[in-house]
């Protein structure tokens, strides 16, 4: 008899997990008492670590005085005002406000829900349709997965949603085509400005600013999914800072609260705003009955906290460059193919006769978890906090394990 809880993205007959107790810094546990170095930030988001007492303390205080309330109208709560002026204030959307959900996929679908709502109140309902790019993830709930470039995790799941449509990764000239014959319909550009999940793959040279020069000249809304790159990942606060390009709404998740609550949000910019705001009695139905919650944002104004006080983005820049480097070292050894990645986020490209999954499995035996992703790579997003003994460690498994050895 297969036991109670249906895992995600597992075979549903799978029973053999490992089981995960307990986390210090980037170390873990199993409750077999074996140590793991976590060297994926369990889904690319724990910026600060494990085990972080002070987030603890903070969301158990609020707990305590009040676990939440809604923002629906007439309501609003403290801790939901707080992180939003918080998280505006670092911000590289300028003037711009936040809209608070539960998860990177909620943002998402709350993104594109608001970049076609934008285009009705400015008098362009016609402007409907939303491009993605292949290779791209934004999450798992239906607007998402209708954007996504991943064929895999469409298959089985019916009609997704109508004018949401994929062009290539890299090339601009692909998404330029499209919007030569479609821009006075499309509603909204949506990429990953590095594309996480699907491989971890920098933006080609000149893509993300075509794209926005594309969007002005069309009328179309610049969409950034910063679910993974947002929070200091990239050694800035969001890759918007890195890249040097300025999106119109902005989504975020994971390292917002380094994993301790469940919150995502998106950023929406002046455009979008100008035209949600242009009618006084326009009403915006669209929420979540967990927007706003009070504790998750003390979790997450906490983490903001610690991620300024303690420099832990420079420390990204240190980890990733650590990373980089040992990672272009395999690769030169000839030990794997290539290397791909920005900041503190970075995968190895893997020969023909390399499966990354066999290799995943040979290091959670050494004590290392990284992610395999498809069948040709190795991804590595470690807590900013990881020790430079730790990051060592973790490339001598890994090159290791990646030879067989």
């Amino acid at each position: 008899m297969a036991e109670p809880l249906l895992h995600a993205f597992a075979k549903p007959t799978k029973t053999d997990f490992i089981r995960i107790v307990r986390g210090n810094g980037a170390l873990l546990w199993d409750d077999k008492g074996n140590e793991y170095i976590d060297a994926i930030g369990s889904l690319w988001y724990s910026q600060v670590g494990h085990g972080n007492a002070e987030i603890a303390d903070a969301v158990a205080e609020q707990i305590r005085t009040l676990e939440t309330y809604s923002i629906f109208d007439p309501f609003t709560n403290e801790m939901a005002e707080r992180l939003a002026t918080k998280l505006v204030s670092l911000s590289p959307l300028p003037d711009s406000r936040v809209f608070l959900c539960g998860s990177g996929s909620e943002a998402i679908d709350s993104a594109m829900k608001l970049a076609r709502v934008a285009h009705v109140q400015a008098g362009h309902p016609e402007k409907t349709i939303i491009i993605s790019r292949n290779r791209g993830y934004h999450g798992t709930n239906y607007g998402g997965t209708s954007a996504q470039g991943l064929p895999l995790n469409k298959i089985g799941y019916g009609q997704l949603l109508p004018e949401v449509v994929q062009v290539d990764s890299d090339n601009i000239e692909d998404l330029a085509t499209f919007m030569k014959d479609n821009g006075s319909r499309v509603a909204a550009i949506i990429t990953e400005p590095l594309q996480g999940a699907g491989g971890v793959y920098p933006p080609a040279d000149g893509y993300l600013e075509g794209a926005r020069k594309l969007c002005d000249q069309y009328g179309a809304l610049l969409i950034f999914d910063e679910v993974i790159t947002g929070f200091g990942r990239l050694g800035t606060w969001f890759a918007a800072n890195y890249y040097n390009v300025v999106p119109d709404l902005l989504c975020f998740a994971k390292g917002v609260t380094s994993g301790y609550q469940p919150l995502g949000g998106v950023f929406v910019g002046r455009t979008a705003l100008n035209a949600l705001e242009r009618d006084p009695d326009f009403f915006l139905r669209h929420g979540y009955t967990y927007s706003g919650h009070s504790a998750v944002c003390a979790a997450a104004l906490k983490n903001l906290e610690i991620i300024e006080r303690d420099g832990l983005i420079e420390r990204a820049k240190h980890v990733g460059k650590r990373l980089s480097d040992g990672l272009h070292s395999l690769a030169a050894d000839g030990v794997i193919d290539s290397v791909r990645g920005a900041g503190a986020i970075w995968a190895a490209g893997l020969k023909p006769d390399q499966n990354c999954v066999t290799i995943r499995d040979n290091m959670i035996k050494r004590g290392v978890i990284a992610r395999s992703i498809n069948a040709d790579t190795n991804a590595f997003c470690p807590p900013f906090v990881i020790t430079d003994q730790q990051i060592d460690k973790l490339l001598d498994v890994f090159a290791a394990a990646a030879q067989g050895k």
